[in-house]
């Protein structure tokens, strides 16, 4: 009972052979290449803006927040 079920398992009449020279072989679709301008809609000048920007929204708000906590003091003389 067991010794044909290898056989069996890979025997497939109603299926034709792929590559059969009778039959052209459908195209493979090219997948998605999806890159971040596209998905942005940037270019690279506009990306690079945008980097910078929020490099210094970064700092400021870095600064601001030591100055708030009371972990930097500025040197103001009075």
């Amino acid at each position: 009972m067991l010794d044909n079920l290898r056989n069996q398992a890979s025997f497939t009449p109603d299926e034709e052979e792929p590559g059969e020279p009778g039959q052209p072989e459908e195209p493979k679709l090219p997948t998605p290449h999806s890159s971040i301008d596209q998905i942005t809609g940037t270019t690279d000048k506009q990306r690079l803006l945008l980097a910078v920007m929020v490099l210094v929204m970064v700092c400021l708000l870095g600064a601001i927040f030591l100055l708030v906590t009371g972990k930097v003091i500025l040197p103001v003389s009075y």
